[in-house]
């Protein structure tokens, strides 16, 4: 099923395609429908195999997608799209766990809400995410490889090609997971709160949205090392550079 309203405002958003992998009759066609009076065009799959041979076929520029469907589960579904092409994902789970989201991250999520959410909040991430893209591609053209990487330690963040590595071992970040690398890391040893986290990194001003930031800095430190990232309780987070920087 697909849902086109065009609207072309200028927003990097607008006429943006968007996956939606749901087995819900009811709550897929409400996302569709939200979604459609955006200006986005829409496709929805009813299974995970069929998600993944939408997302071949359809190249999205986003990924709305629930963790159980049947055939094969959302987090596989995610490896598979992300295996073939990088996009933004923003995965739905029944289950308010964050061991699931912490999973979900670790696959290529870029994002998760929990059931049931609401169609403005489910809107304002996409958009989130749409304008990350959106800036990292600029960021990216601009610099045209001339921005030299940020060496830290043995942390280098490449942000023109957009890669980390660390002790020469590449480290795989999601988007999401790399712009909130580079906020930390470009100001070292100072703390960041997660409002500003929150709304530098996600675009995304309301402070019920913390957790989101938490358990992305738990992906990182699973995936960097839990030395580069100090805990602020009660306020926020902050890069440590490492020892031998």
């Amino acid at each position: 099923m697909s849902v086109t309203s065009p609207r072309p405002d200028g927003s990097p958003s607008a006429g943006a395609s968007i996956l939606i992998v749901e087995d819900e009759p009811a709550i897929a066609t409400a996302i569709a429908q939200r979604l459609g009076a955006e200006g986005w065009r829409t496709e929805v799959a009813r299974d995970g195999l069929s998600g993944v041979d939408a997302a071949a076929r359809m190249q999205p520029d986003a990924v709305v997608l629930d963790v159980m469907l049947p055939g094969i589960d959302g987090l596989e579904v995610c490896r598979r799209i992300q295996a073939e092409r990088p996009v933004p994902i923003l995965m739905l789970t029944a289950r308010d766990d964050e061991t699931d989201m912490l999973i979900g991250l670790g696959v290529g999520a870029d994002d998760y809400m929990t059931k049931p959410f609401s169609m403005r909040e489910l809107v304002a991430r996409l958009k989130a995410l749409l304008r990350r893209v959106d800036r990292a591609a600029q960021a990216s053209s601009a610099s045209d490889g001339a921005e030299p990487p940020m060496v830290i330690g043995d942390v280098v963040i490449d942000r023109a090609q957009r890669r980390v590595h660390r002790a020469e071992q590449e480290i795989h970040l999601t988007p999401t997971e790399f712009e909130l690398l580079v906020m930390l890391a470009s100001s070292p040893k100072t703390v960041q709160t997660r409002e500003r986290l929150l709304a530098e990194v996600w675009d995304w001003a309301d402070a019920s949205g913390t957790r989101t930031v938490d358990s992305h800095i738990k992906a990182l430190r699973r995936k960097l090392g839990a030395d580069l990232i100090r805990t602020v309780h009660g306020v926020g987070y902050a890069f440590e550079p490492p020892a031998s920087a």
